[in-house]
């Protein structure tokens, strides 16, 4: 998970001709933009390159086509609108591979960008390579891509853990394959800072499930001092402790599974909190009869939030921490009248003097509607991908670049 791999700032890239992947899985709504988050997030790479006097070529996927040209998936629009944040034309290519899309490239002078049409239009771009002959068609592929540049830059964390043809099968048939400086900057705090946190280091883990947090939460124990368990999985939690959690969210088949996370948790020192008290309420809607209780929720009703008292010493034990690991919300805070205790956790990692990580997803989505994404250090651009980090998986999309 401590990877030191080559970026944009360890090569000259004057006269270069660069092909890079970039994250513009934006979403759409009647064909508009209605997040622009993963753009603006590529624009300090975008600049460097092309300030330091190379042409550059951008690849990206929209959606999901599966291997067909689909309007409505059409890069076009993230071309129009990234020439408008640059206040400055930007070239269109209608594919991005074949003998066209490479005459466009090669006619590129410094500082020229051109955006190419959705990779996900070739169903070799994503494609489950099962047998030699699929392996071969994505490698071939790959190779295509390549000869757009001859230095190629991954700047798409949030696809970084596939294997997929452009954002790692393409490292090998360019000689140079470094990152921007997005994906170093995920990979400095989901990496390097959690592999190495300044200590006292909580992790505040929430979510639906612990079946998605297993991985994480086995991963984390040897680092962190505290962590806070939030969100649907904390019934999983309260029920293997023996406390009754009525309709609330549980995967019975991990009770067993969660009885000994709390004891690792206590063999190692680790300073696993449970909720003390939670929001309950009659109906999965905002409307729903409410009452706050204790660990005991009563039949007939849902805990869709963690209570109040949770929630202060949940933020208790963030003012006191170093660094900070957020990943999963505390309740449904989509409805307001459950919101209180991820609110109450956003402001508290904001007002703290801990380097702040908010590891991708759900999290980010809270953070953002708090209105206080300025104060966290680092807000992760990938949903999977920042998990798959979390749990020590190594990426393709960053093992394909060069190392130091």
């Amino acid at each position: 998970m401590n990877v030191n791999k080559k970026t944009i700032v360890d090569i000259d890239l004057k006269g270069k001709k660069v092909v890079m992947r970039v994250d513009f899985n934006v979403p759409l709504k009647d064909g508009i933009i209605t997040d622009d988050t993963r753009i603006k997030a590529a624009l300090p790479t975008i600049n460097t390159i092309i300030e330091a006097g190379a042409s550059l070529v951008l690849l990206s996927h929209l959606g999901r086509p599966k291997g067909e040209v689909k309007a409505e998936f059409s890069l076009k629009v993230t071309a129009d609108y990234l020439a408008k944040l640059l206040n400055k034309d930007i070239a269109f290519a209608s594919d991005c591979i074949g003998a066209d899309v490479v005459k466009q490239a090669n006619s590129l002078s410094a500082g020229d960008i051109l955006v190419c049409e959705n990779t996900r239009f070739h169903k070799e771009e994503d494609m489950k390579a099962k047998t030699d002959e699929d392996k071969a068609l994505q490698l071939k592929f790959a190779e295509e891509l390549s000869k757009l540049g001859n230095v190629y830059v991954n700047d798409a964390f949030g696809t970084a853990h596939r294997a997929h043809a452009s954002t790692a099968l393409i490292a090998k048939y360019v000689d140079t394959a470094v990152s921007g400086l997005l994906l170093e900057k995920e990979i400095k705090y989901l990496g390097n800072t959690v592999a190495n946190p300044v200590k006292p280091f909580v992790a505040i883990i929430g979510g639906a499930k612990v079946s998605g947090k297993l991985q994480v939460l086995t991963s984390l124990m040897d680092k962190v001092d505290s962590i806070l368990i939030g969100g649907g999985m904390a019934y999983t939690f309260l029920k293997a402790q023996g406390h009754e959690i009525g309709n609330s969210l549980v995967e019975d088949d991990l009770i067993d599974t969660a009885k000994s996370i709390l004891e690792v948790a206590k063999e190692k020192g680790v300073n696993l909190m449970l909720p003390v008290d939670n929001v309950a309420a009659d109906d999965f809607s905002n409307d729903a009869k409410i009452e706050t209780v204790g660990n005991d929720i009563p039949k007939g009703y849902m805990a869709l939030d963690v209570g109040p008292k949770t929630a202060e010493l949940y933020a208790a034990q963030i003012a006191n921490a170093k660094t900070v690991l957020w990943n999963g919300p505390m309740g449904c805070f989509e409805m307001s009248n459950f919101a209180n205790a991820t609110m109450t956790v956003c402001k508290a990692v904001a007002d703290s003097d801990a380097t702040s990580i908010i590891g991708g997803g759900d999290s980010v989505a809270a953070v953002n509607a708090s209105g206080l994404a300025d104060k966290m250090s680092h807000i992760s651009t990938g949903g999977g991908a920042s998990l798959e980090y979390l749990e020590g998986k190594d990426l393709p999309g960053v093992m394909a670049l060069n190392d130091k």
